[in-house]
C-alpha cells in the first residue's frame, strides 16, 4: 500500500505505461520500452486568491535587440530576457548562420555561449570566420549534454544562449539516444528550467521531418515562448522568417532575408524584389497579393499550357498545391468550357516562395487562360480571389491591405471578389469578377 509505481516509456514514440513491454503499445517498436528517471515533487503550489484581469500588474518585457530589424520585428521588437525560442527549419536553409548573426551582435551587449553539439569549436569558428562574426565576447561550446551547456551558462553568465540543436544533446538522467522523444523533452524542459528563472533568452535550433513539421514531440512547441520558422528553397536565395507561436508578440508576423556571403541581410521591400525579374507581355505570367501571415506580398505566378503527347497529361505545381491546381482546371473546364483534358499544365510561384492561401485562386485561373491562348494579360493588373467548385470568385480577407501593396507597386487595375470592387480609387481600379467565365469574358479570353 503506498508503493511508489514505476513508469516506463517507449523511447521511440514516447509512449507511457506502467509496466515494461517488449514491443511498444503504439509504435510497435521491439526493446525500446525503458525506466523513467525518477522527478523531484514540484513546488506547492501558490493559494493566492484569483486577481482581476484589471488589477494586474502589466510590465514591460525587457528586450534584447538582435540585430536583425526584420528578425527585431518578428519576434515582437526583440529577445525577451528568460524567454525560450524554437527556430526550425530545413538542412541547408541558413539556421546556423542567423544563430551566429545574432549572437555576434548581442556579444557587444555581454558574453554569449554557442553550445553545439553536431559540430565541433573549429567548424563553427571557421564559419564564424567568413561571416565576419568574431567577437570575443561569443563563446563557443562543443557538448552534446544539457548538464555541461547548463555548468557552462552558470559560470559564463551569458546575456544570450544558443543552442545548436535541442535535437542532438542529451540529459545524462534520460537512458536513450540523442534525438528521441524522451530526450528532447527532456533537454527542451532542463533548458526552459535554467531561463524562466531571470536567465537569459535561450535560442534552440530545431529540425523539421519529411512533411515540414517541427521533429519531437509535439509539447516541445508548447514548452517554448515563440516558435520561428525559417524556409526557403536552398535554389533560391531568399529565405522566409516567420513566427507561428510568440507569447511576447504578434504571431504570423513575417520578414523576407537573402542569404548572402556575409549571411542573411533583410530584404527591406519584399514585393518589389519577388517581382523584379518579371516579363511584361508574356502570356501566362499573372501578379497577386497574398497574406504570409500579416504581410502582404505581391508575387508572379506562372503558367504553361502545352499539348501534351501523354495519355494522362502531367499537372505539375511548385510554390502552390498541386491538388487545389488540379481542382481549378476541373473548374475552369466545367464552367467556362475550355478543353485542358489534353494538355499538360505547369504552375510556378516566381521566386521560391510558398503560397498555401486560396487567394492565389483567381491568379491562377487567369495564368492559365492567358497561356492556353497565348494571350498576355494586362501587365498594370493583380488578381485575387477564392475560387470555389461552382466556378464563383469567394471573398478573401484584408482586401484593402492587398490592395494598398498593389497600388504602391504601381498597379492600376485590380481583379477581384465583388465585395471588394468598392474600395476601388483613383490610382487603382477595382473590376469585381463574379465568376471564372466572368474572368475570361472580361479579359477577352473567352467567346
Amino acid at each position: 500500500m503506498g508503493g511508489k509505481t514505476d513508469l516506463w516509456s517507449c523511447t521511440h514514440c514516447g509512449y507511457t505505461a506502467g509496466k515494461w513491454f517488449g514491443r511498444c503499445p503504439s509504435c510497435g517498436a521491439f526493446n525500446t520500452f525503458a525506466r523513467q528517471p525518477d522527478r523531484p515533487r514540484g513546488r506547492t503550489p501558490s493559494r493566492r486568491p484569483p486577481q482581476s484581469v484589471v488589477a494586474a500588474n502589466v510590465e514591460e518585457f525587457p528586450r534584447l535587440a538582435t540585430g536583425l530589424a526584420g528578425c527585431d520585428r518578428v519576434l515582437g521588437g526583440g529577445l525577451v530576457k528568460g524567454s525560450l525560442v524554437l527556430l526550425a527549419g530545413e538542412p541547408g536553409v541558413g539556421k546556423s548562420t542567423l544563430l551566429l548573426q545574432l549572437g555576434h551582435y548581442a556579444a557587444a551587449f555581454g558574453p554569449v555561449l554557442y553550445a553545439t553539439g553536431e559540430e565541433s569549436e573549429t567548424q563553427v569558428a571557421l564559419r564564424a570566420r567568413r561571416l565576419a562574426c568574431q567577437h570575443p565576447n561569443l563563446f563557443l561550446l562543443a557538448e552534446s549534454t544539457v548538464e555541461a551547456v547548463l555548468d557552462a551558462t552558470r559560470t559564463l553568465q551569458p546575456v544570450l544562449l544558443l543552442v545548436d540543436s535541442v535535437q542532438a544533446m542529451r540529459s545524462e538522467a534520460v537512458p536513450s539516444i540523442p534525438g528521441s522523444i524522451p530526450q528532447v523533452r527532456e533537454v527542451a524542459s532542463r533548458l526552459a528550467e535554467a531561463v524562466k528563472g531571470g536567465g537569459p533568452p535561450a535560442i534552440l535550433v530545431g529540425h523539421v521531418t519529411k512533411d515540414g513539421t517541427v521533429a519531437g514531440p509535439k509539447s516541445l512547441e508548447h514548452l517554448v515562448d515563440v516558435v520561428l520558422e525559417l524556409s526557403g528553397s536552398t535554389s533560391h536565395a531568399h529565405r522566409v522568417l516567420r513566427a507561428t507561436k510568440n507569447r511576447f508578440g504578434p504571431a504570423l508576423e513575417l520578414s523576407l532575408f537573402a542569404m548572402g556571403a556575409k549571411g542573411l541581410e533583410e530584404v527591406p521591400n519584399p514585393s518589389q524584389v519577388l517581382l523584379a525579374d518579371r516579363v511584361t507581355g508574356a502570356p501566362g505570367s499573372a501578379a497577386t497579393v497574398v497574406l504570409e501571415g500579416l504581410t502582404p506580398l505581391c508575387v508572379e505566378i506562372q503558367a504553361l499550357v502545352s499539348p501534351s503527347p501523354l495519355l494522362n497529361p502531367r499537372r505539375v505545381a511548385q510554390g502552390f498545391d498541386a491538388g487545389r491546381l488540379a481542382l481549378l482546371l476541373a473548374v475552369m473546364e466545367k464552367r467556362a468550357g475550355i478543353k485542358l483534358v489534353d494538355r499538360d499544365v505547369y504552375v510556378n510561384v516566381a521566386g521560391g516562395l510558398e503560397v498555401a492561401e486560396p487567394a492565389a485562386d483567381l491568379a491562377v485561373v487567369a495564368a492559365v487562360f492567358s497561356s492556353f491562348r497565348d494571350s498576355p494579360l494586362p501587365h498594370d493588373a493583380v488578381f485575387f480571389g477564392e475560387v470555389g467548385l461552382l466556378g464563383e470568385v469567394r471573398a478573401v480577407g484584408r482586401g484593402d491591405a492587398r490592395l494598398r501593396e498593389a497600388e504602391t507597386l504601381g498597379f492600376c487595375r485590380a481583379f477581384a471578389p465583388p465585395s471588394v470592387e468598392q474600395l476601388s480609387k483613383p490610382g487603382l481600379v477595382v473590376t469585381g469578377i463574379p465568376d471564372v467565365r466572368a474572368l475570361g469574358k472580361h479579359l477577352k479570353l473567352l467567346d
